[in-house]
């Protein structure tokens, strides 16, 4: 049986390597990010159709642990990890929405969303921490004096750190910034017993404290940065391909605010064109709020430059971030894969959302800067509306009802909310009721 091995390397070319169970997370020869390399050469002992078929023989499996999303790519993922020390919640296996309707609505008849949100914490963060948590377990298996782990969040990466440390039974340790994140969310780490640190800072502040504190070595670092999580996240775009029958959609388009997940889903796809599963690129579009959009700006300016910004206040709360540490990474992956980056308003992304639940979905704001997005960029014909599209939808629309809620109640600052829909009050009088009813399905159908 061939030996699959992975290690973490310099992204700036140094030849800096560390083992998997090193507790680095930038390289220490010249400060750069690092990413997990695997040994590409070992995976070719397979062909490309003899790992789609394996891939395919493990999905709907309950055999420890491909019945993960993730962990059924166990030779891609962390290849020699014990499957006793995996973490996992059969995260991944969301399913593909076909937004039928929503697509008609722009023109489109193959449209489609990726409900990441459908998961055990309700978003997309539950597929790279379960690959960080179990490495983290590993690790403490082989002798690794980790007492915690700990990540700074805006939400979502809080909620699924909470729940996979709890899970293995390892202590965690939350930074959020304070009133910044939805009450759904919050709660998430409090359940989870999470030491919760509400901190009066933006996320940007909080991912400084977290990476002093992180220092010792003692408390693990869990946010993006840490490449452990790209290789979870990655597997999105191997499930969306195989979902397809191992067909590549023309564009997927992903909200961004760390940007850890837009190189994730480069990786992805990079890996399936270096072992023959498939022969052609995707165009990844980056969605930004346009209250925080630091990788829009530099996009307008062709990459040439990047600068922090301090973000304004934006309803996309896990996206509202100025100084994101995987920009390089990004800005490397979207240029490699013909990338776009487009932005939203708040008005614009309040909409979009609305719209799509008009047809059968439940967003999340994130989402639909994504969607707003998609409707600017086949406007501006950058998308053709022949094109087969995936959205990713990153977290589930109920950890974002104070958003819904004031949508609808027209109460969001900066929003006209043209979809809004509240109760109709009536005396109880089925004549009355019935003439309402008749109005309003005039109006809206």
């Amino acid at each position: 049986m061939t030996n699959y091995n992975a290690h973490f390397r310099c992204i700036a070319g140094c030849d800096e390597k560390y083992p998997l169970d090193e507790i680095v997370y930038k390289c220490r020869k010249c400060g750069s990010l690092l990413e997990v390399h695997h040994d590409i050469d070992a995976l070719k002992n397979r062909t490309g159709e003899q790992w789609k078929e394996l891939f395919d023989s493990r999905s709907g499996q309950h055999r420890w642990p491909y019945g993960s999303g993730v962990w059924r790519m166990k030779e891609w993922v962390i290849p020699d990890i014990k499957d006793d020390n995996i973490v996992s919640m059969y995260e991944g296996n969301t399913n593909l929405f076909w937004a039928k309707r929503f697509g008609e609505s722009l023109g489109m008849n193959d449209l489609w969303v990726k409900m990441c949100g459908n998961s055990h914490t309700g978003s997309f963060k539950d597929l790279g921490m379960t690959v960080l948590v179990s490495m983290v377990n590993e690790m403490i298996y082989r002798g690794k004096n980790i007492k915690a782990v700990a990540c700074a969040s805006t939400g979502d990466t809080s909620a699924a750190l909470s729940a996979y440390a709890a899970y293995a039974g390892i202590p965690s340790i939350v930074f959020l910034p304070e009133n910044k994140i939805s009450t759904a969310q919050l709660v998430q780490p409090m359940s989870n017993n999470a030491i919760v640190m509400s901190l009066n800072t933006d996320f940007d502040g909080c991912m400084k404290i977290v990476q002093e504190v992180t220092k010792n070595n003692e408390i693990y670092l869990a946010n993006s940065m840490n490449s452990l999580r790209i290789e979870g996240q990655k597997t999105i775009s191997i499930e969306i391909v195989q979902q397809f029958g191992w067909e590549v959609p023309d564009i997927i388009i992903i909200p961004g605010g760390n940007l850890g997940n837009v190189s994730a889903l480069g990786k992805g796809f990079t890996m399936m064109l270096e072992l023959g599963l498939i022969k052609k690129k995707p165009t990844i579009v980056l969605a930004q709020a346009e209250n925080a959009n630091p990788l829009y700006r530099s996009y307008i300016k062709n990459f040439e430059e990047f600068e922090a910004i301090t973000p304004e206040k934006t309803l996309a709360s896990a996206i509202q971030i100025g100084d994101p540490v995987s920009v390089q990474k990004a800005i490397r992956t979207l240029r490699e894969y013909n990338g776009i980056v487009e932005q939203a308003s708040e008005d614009e992304l309040a909409d979009a959302a609305a719209l799509a639940d008009r047809t059968g979905m439940y967003c999340c704001p994130h989402t639909g800067v994504a969607l707003a997005a998609l409707i600017k960029l086949v406007e501006k014909q950058k998308i053709s509306k022949k094109d087969r599209v995936v959205v990713i939808s990153t977290a589930h629309g109920l950890k974002f009802s104070e958003f819904k809620v004031g949508y609808h109640e027209q109460n969001l600052k900066g929003v006209n909310s043209r979809y809004a829909n509240m109760p109709i009050k009536s005396e109880p009088d089925a004549a009355k009721v019935s003439g309402i009813i008749v109005d309003e399905m005039k109006k809206r159908f």
